[in-house]
C-alpha cells in the first residue's frame, strides 16, 4: 500500500498510528500516518518561529510548484497515477478528478493573480513600495499561521489555500480522510519548488486532534456540514465553508426551455458533489414541465465505473449509498418524485454503487426542503412568485437568476445570506480568478494599516 506520511517542519514523519485508506469499492490502497496533538502543537510553533519568504521568492516558488504538481513524480506517483488513485478513493469520476487537479495546478500558479482583486487600490503589499511613502495604507496579515481543515469532495478545494502562502502565511493542512492525496502531493510540490518545510505542513489527524490545529493557528478555514457551521459560527478566527445550497431562479419573463442545458449542467457537473452544484430550481410559473424535462435529461446519465472516462456519477460503498438513498426518502416526504430515492443506488458490484440523479417536485418553495443538499446530482424543483420573496433563496452560496428584473437582482445582491449572484444563464459552478468563492479569502486574512515613513 502507498504510505502517506505526515509532512512536518522537520520533514516526513511516519507515525506508529496509521489508518488504512480504501477505495469506494473497499480495496485497501494506502496507509495514512495519523499525528498526535503534541506533534501538531510543536509543528505550528515551528511555523510561527520563521518569518515569511520575500515576496519575489514566494511568487517564483508558487509558479514552480504548479509545474511540479502537474508534471512531477511525487511519492512514487506521476500525475495520472495520482488522479486515478484519488478518483478511486473519493468516488469522484476520473475525468472530473483530473480536471479538478489541473485546476489546482492553475490556481497555485495564479495565486498572486487571485489575491490582487481583493487588495484595496490604495494599499501597498509591501511598505517598501513608493505609494505609502508620504502616507497611505499597507495591506498587512492578521496573523502568521493559517490552518486548513480540508474537504474531501474533490481536488479543487486545494486551489484556494495557496493564496495564503502568496500573502506570507505559513499554512498547516489537515487533509480529509476521504481524499488525502491532493494535499499531500501539493505540499510536496511546494517544498520541491522552493518553500521551506515550515511554510507548508501536512498534518493528518483524527477528529479528537482536529481542534488542536485550529487552536494553535492564528486563523483557520474549515469545511463541513451544518454542524460544523454551527460549531464555529461565533468564532471570528475561523472561516467556515459549509453547505452550498446553490439555486437557480427563473422568472416569468424568461423561457426555461432556452436554458435547460445550463440547469442540467449546474446540477450534474463535477459529479454533483460540489458545494456549487445546484440544489434547487425555482420557476415563476408551473414547474411541473420543467421538472419533467430535468428528470428526462438526468435519467439518461449511465452509471459507470469510476475509472471510465465517460463516468459522470460519483460512487460510494454500497452501504453508504443505501444510507444516502434512505435519508433522501425521508427528506422527500410530501414531494412528487420524478427520479426518486428508490432508483438512486446503482450497484456496480464489488461492494460499491454509483449514485443516480434524483429529482423531486415541490408544491411550494419550502426552504427547509430546498436546502437539503446531497453529494450527488439531486435537485428540488419548486414554483416561485414575487410574493414568496427571498426566503426560499436565502442561505445560498450561489443564486443564478435568469431574469430581466433588475430590482430582483438588487435585492439578491443586498441579501446578506447569499454569497454570489449570477445574472443570466451561467452555471452555478462557474468560477474564475476574479470571482470570489464566498468572499475573497484575503478579506479574512488581511487588513489595512495606516503607514508613513520619512523621505530618505
Amino acid at each position: 500500500m502507498l504510505p502517506i506520511d505526515a509532512l512536518g517542519a522537520d520533514g516526513e514523519y511516519r507515525t506508529r498510528r496509521r489508518e488504512v485508506i480504501t477505495t469506494t469499492a473497499g480495496a485497501a490502497v494506502a496507509e495514512l500516518s495519523v499525528v498526535p496533538p503534541l506533534y501538531v502543537s510543536r509543528t505550528l510553533a515551528a511555523q510561527r518561529n520563521v518569518t515569511p519568504l520575500p515576496v519575489g521568492r514566494r511568487a517564483a516558488a508558487l509558479s514552480a510548484a504548479a509545474d511540479v504538481f502537474a508534471g512531477g513524480v511525487i511519492a512514487g506517483l506521476d500525475f495520472e497515477a495520482y488522479v486515478g488513485l484519488a478518483s478511486r478513493i473519493s468516488g469522484l469520476p476520473i475525468a472530473v478528478t483530473r480536471a479538478g487537479a489541473r485546476g489546482v495546478a492553475d490556481a497555485v500558479g495564479g495565486a498572486f493573480d487571485a489575491v490582487r482583486p481583493a487588495r484595496p487600490v490604495g494599499a501597498a503589499l509591501d511598505w517598501r513600495e513608493e505609494s505609502p511613502r508620504r502616507g497611505g495604507a499597507v495591506w498587512a496579515r492578521r496573523g502568521e499561521v493559517f490552518a486548513v481543515h480540508a474537504a474531501g469532495n474533490g481536488p479543487g478545494v486545494h486551489g484556494l489555500w495557496p493564496q495564503a502562502l502568496a500573502l506570507g502565511y505559513r499554512v498547516a493542512v489537515r487533509p480529509s480522510r476521504r481524499e488525502p492525496l491532493t494535499a499531500h502531493r501539493l505540499v510536496h510540490a511546494l517544498r520541491q519548488a522552493g518553500f521551506r518545510p515550515e511554510d507548508a505542513v501536512y498534518l493528518p489527524t483524527d477528529h479528537a486532534c482536529a481542534d488542536e490545529i485550529i487552536s494553535s493557528a492564528d486563523l483557520a478555514m474549515v469545511y463541513g456540514g451544518q454542524q460544523v457551521v454551527d460549531k464555529y459560527a461565533t468564532d471570528p478566527a475561523v472561516i467556515v465553508n459549509g453547505p452550498g445550497r446553490a439555486k437557480i431562479l427563473i422568472t416569468a419573463d424568461r423561457d426555461w426551455r432556452d436554458h435547460i442545458d445550463v440547469i442540467v449542467d449546474s446540477i450534474a457537473n463535477l459529479g454533483g458533489m460540489a458545494c456549487v452544484n445546484t440544489t434547487a430550481v425555482l420557476y415563476e410559473g408551473d414547474p411541473a414541465p420543467l421538472a419533467a424535462a430535468i428528470a428526462r435529461r438526468l435519467a439518461d446519465i449511465e452509471p459507470l465505473p469510476i475509472d471510465d472516462e465517460r463516468a459522470i456519477l460519483p460512487t460510494r460503498p454500497l452501504d453508504q449509498a443505501r444510507a444516502l438513498a434512505g435519508y433522501l426518502a425521508t427528506k422527500a416526504g410530501g414531494s412528487t418524485p420524478l427520479l426518486g430515492a428508490d432508483q438512486v443506488v446503482a450497484d456496480l458490484g464489488d461492494g460499491h454503487a454509483a449514485l443516480r440523479p434524483a429529482v423531486h417536485l415541490l408544491a411550494e418553495p419550502t426552504a427547509d426542503t430546498l436546502n437539503v443538499e446531497l453529494p450527488f446530482p439531486c435537485a428540488w424543483v419548486s414554483p416561485w412568485s414575487p410574493a414568496a420573496g427571498l426566503e426560499p433563496l436565502r442561505r445560498s452560496l450561489v443564486v443564478t437568476a435568469i431574469t430581466g428584473d433588475g430590482q430582483l437582482i438588487d435585492r439578491l445582491l443586498a441579501e446578506p445570506t447569499i454569497g454570489n449572484v449570477y445574472c443570466g444563464p451561467h452555471p452555478t459552478w462557474y468560477t474564475a480568478p476574479g470571482i470570489p468563492h464566498d468572499g475573497f479569502l484575503a478579506d479574512a486574512l488581511m487588513r489595512n494599516k495606516g503607514f508613513i515613513r520619512d523621505s530618505r
